[in-house]
């Protein structure tokens, strides 16, 4: 029988043992941090791991995807929809998240901190993402920026699903997010900077500067009559719905509009409502600044898709005006002066030549306060889709005027008077809106609009009737027919006592704006 007094020794034997076998093993393993290459050292490991996994590890059914912000040199189209797309998904209970707002968004922006987990639910199946930060190490001899990706953890079965169904989906569904807050910018050749570096933006292919276009006119903001204002808003939605209808009848996919009209009347407010409806960028040309027909096609070349391409006061434009004057010109000096100067044929070339096809989803706007100047080829059927009217404020107009201003949508006495004024008189929507902005009070504001609409309509009674009066007189010649000279005596007291009332109205109305 083995004493017990020798345990001790054993122990200690065992012990010494230990240590050597420890000691030894560091020994190696700093030998071999040092001598084996890395490559080395990393396929042993994932052998081993490998071996270890397939004989001692229970197999899992749950299959995780990595996705890289990061796709070589590129961003990864995946990564960037699902940041985006699972800001919707946040779980309100979350501890931890991220705030962030840039002067391009109008909202406070939550997303996922590290390490934070967001369930989602497609077609039935369950799928977990998970946002991972690997941050440098401090190491000072190297730099190496942070690493982003998800963990996109779902059953192996549904791989398939996955990929064919619920990535395009998150693609699908972050564009649409995107696109309702993305900026609508308003891009200018004049504009120094550019504030088009997020991911929304469309460019300008550095030919284009551009701001936000943060212009409040909506089309239930805009004096104009309702059926014009209707049928404008269906031809934008079928416009932008019939993108196979355009390829099949063999047509680029554009639409032109050409707004004509007195200056006040809403054209420039038209752009802008519907910039604002489509979400679409506005791209303002200024054609005296360009001086030739290849400096039109480059810049052309460079606005983006869903954009609207605005000409405005396109009749004020000289080297527009005459293009039959072009055409007397010899063959030879057309030859040398087609590449050095801006024509006419060359803008109608990119609208609806050959290189109109170079985009999609285009609008093209064209300006003018007198339609009867323009180059029969801009009215030509089929260049300008839509000719729209910009008139006078008519009765329905001024009840949106009303509203927006002062936010009445009637008055006793007031409102009747002004609508039945406005019947009789030109006065366009800029002008009673700068009579209404003049006085909170609103019966002071719509007496103001009465007053403005009184004296136009004594202009316009003084003048026809001085009109009348030089004709009744040319017939009369010197002495004349005693009834002719009567009328004319008569016609002349008319017009003075008009013009007594329309001085006592201007010298009333410079008392009420001293009294303002």
């Amino acid at each position: 029988m083995q004493s017990f007094g020798g345990m001790p020794s054993m122990a200690s034997n065992i012990f010494s043992a230990y240590a050597s076998v420890a000691a030894s093993m560091m020994l190696f393993r700093s030998m071999a941090n040092d001598v084996v290459p890395e490559p080395v050292k990393s396929f042993f490991y994932s052998f081993f791991k490998q071996y270890f996994d397939r004989f001692f590890t229970k197999p899992t059914t749950q299959l995780t995807m990595v996705v890289d912000e990061q796709s070589g040199i590129s961003p990864n189209e995946i990564y960037g929809a699902a940041e985006i797309y699972l800001r919707t998904k946040i779980n309100p209970a979350a501890d931890r998240l991220k705030a962030n707002k840039s002067s391009k968004h109008k909202k406070i922006i939550l997303s996922m901190e590290k390490g934070h987990e967001v369930s989602d639910n497609f077609n039935g199946f369950d799928l977990k993402w998970q946002f991972v930060l690997i941050e440098p190490d401090g190491d000072s001899r190297k730099y190496r920026s942070e690493k982003r990706y998800f963990e996109l953890t779902f059953d192996k079965q549904n791989k398939e699903a996955v990929v064919g169904e619920y990535l395009p989906f998150v693609l699908a569904r972050a564009k649409e997010i995107k696109e309702k807050e993305r900026a609508v910018k308003l891009y200018t050749r004049d504009c120094p900077f550019t504030d088009d570096d997020d991911e929304g933006g469309n460019g300008g292919g550095g030919y284009w500067g551009c701001i936000n276009l943060d212009h409040p006119v909506t089309f239930d903001k805009l004096a104009m009559e309702p059926a014009l204002k209707n049928g404008i808003i269906e031809d934008l939605d079928r416009f932008v719905r019939r993108k196979d209808y355009y390829r099949k009848v063999g047509k680029a996919w554009k639409r032109g509009y050409l707004l004509y009209g007195p200056p006040g009347t809403g054209k420039s407010s038209l752009i802008a409502a519907m910039a604002n409806y489509l979400k679409f960028d506005v791209y303002d040309l200024e054609l005296s600044s360009l001086y030739s027909n290849s400096e039109l096609r480059r810049i052309l070349l460079c606005t983006s898709n869903k954009s609207i391409l605005v000409i405005e006061d396109i009749d004020c434009t000289a080297q527009m005006h005459d293009r039959e004057r072009d055409r007397d010109n010899t063959d030879s000096d057309h030859e040398d002066s087609a590449g050095t100067k801006l024509t006419l044929s060359g803008l109608l070339n990119f609208i609806d030549g050959l290189w109109s096809t170079c985009g999609d989803e285009r609008i093209v706007v064209f300006t003018t306060n007198h339609k009867e100047k323009l180059d029969p080829a801009l009215l030509r059927p089929g260049r300008m889709d839509m000719h729209i009217h910009m008139g006078y404020c008519t009765p329905q107009g001024f009840d949106v005027l009303a509203m927006n201003y002062l936010g009445v949508g009637d008055y006793p006495g007031l409102f009747g008077e002004i609508k039945e004024l406005i019947g009789e008189v030109d006065v366009t929507p800029a002008e009673i809106a700068e009579h209404l902005m003049r006085n909170e009070d609103v019966d002071l504001a719509l007496r103001g609009v009465v007053d403005l609409l009184k004296k136009k309509k004594c202009e316009v009674v003084a003048a026809a009737v001085v009109v009348v009066v030089e004709s009744d007189g040319s017939k009369i010649g010197g002495g004349g027919d005693e009834k002719l000279e009567k009328e004319k005596k008569k016609f002349g007291r008319f017009v003075k006592r008009l013009l007594k009332f329309r001085r006592e109205l201007r010298e009333e109305s410079k008392t009420k704006m001293l009294l303002m």
